[in-house]
């Protein structure tokens, strides 16, 4: 489904990212992992658009995605669910979830897909009407998820869905996570927390200073000394 190859990406003349290259699957989950600074939301920005790339290819279905433009992108099937969630504070959760749905027409469509939103986050039908910059860290991540989802994306791209909530939460995000992949959505998922990243993904490639070091399947890299003492505490 997405196929990047030999990616390079610089910052002025910073160096970025370095000859990446990983698939992804169709209903797979496929998980980055790597310390801060590895590159990780670099790989999820120049495959959205917004970050250009210097060389290298990234092919979604049939389409090359170099020098497209973001909400073309989107347009196509691929959405991403932002760092830090990104949500409109300033607009109310109904306005968000419209915000998500901005490059479809489709009136029925979307009512339905608002109703599967709220079937998976009822929160968020209790706050349809307040302002996005109100809810705790954990609706704010539902919300950002709920907004990607109104794309009706064929691949969503995760960027640290559990980045500052509390334990209890992640267990809960990482479930929707499989919820929305058991219901037919590829994900590509960029966490942090190398453990339930590991848990949850079919594949993972582990990513240092802008390289690919280490791929394979997910289960066999938590098991990995190599793995477990970089990423999993020992």
């Amino acid at each position: 489904m997405l196929k990047v190859e030999k990616l390079d990406v610089y910052y002025g003349n910073i160096r970025a990212l370095h000859e990446v290259s990983f698939e992804v699957n169709e209903g797979e989950i496929v998980t980055l992992i790597g310390a801060n600074g590895a590159g990780k939301t670099t790989v999820l920005h120049t495959i959205s658009g917004l970050v250009p790339a210097r060389s290298g290819s990234v092919r979604f279905l049939d389409y090359d995605l170099i020098r497209l433009a973001p909400h073309k992108i989107v347009q196509l099937g691929l959405a991403q669910v932002p760092e830090g969630r990104r949500i409109f504070a300033n607009l109310t959760v109904k306005e968000n979830l419209e915000m998500g749905a901005y490059t479809r027409k489709d009136a029925k469509g979307i009512k339905d897909d608002y109703e599967q939103v709220f079937t998976r986050f009822p929160r968020l039908k209790e706050r349809l009407n307040q302002m996005a910059g109100t809810l705790s860290g954990g609706e704010q991540q539902m919300l950002a998820i709920g907004r990607t989802l109104m794309s009706r994306p064929k691949l969503v791209l995760m960027d640290e869905p559990s980045m500052g909530l509390a334990p209890l939460l992640v267990s809960e995000i990482f479930d929707i996570i499989k919820e929305i992949n058991a219901a037919g959505t590829t994900i590509l998922l960029v966490e942090q927390n190398a453990q339930m990243a590991l848990s949850i993904a079919n594949r993972a490639y582990v990513l240092e200073t802008g390289r690919v070091v280490l791929q394979g399947d997910a289960k066999t890299l938590a098991d990995s000394e190599e793995v477990r003492k970089a990423y999993l505490g020992g």
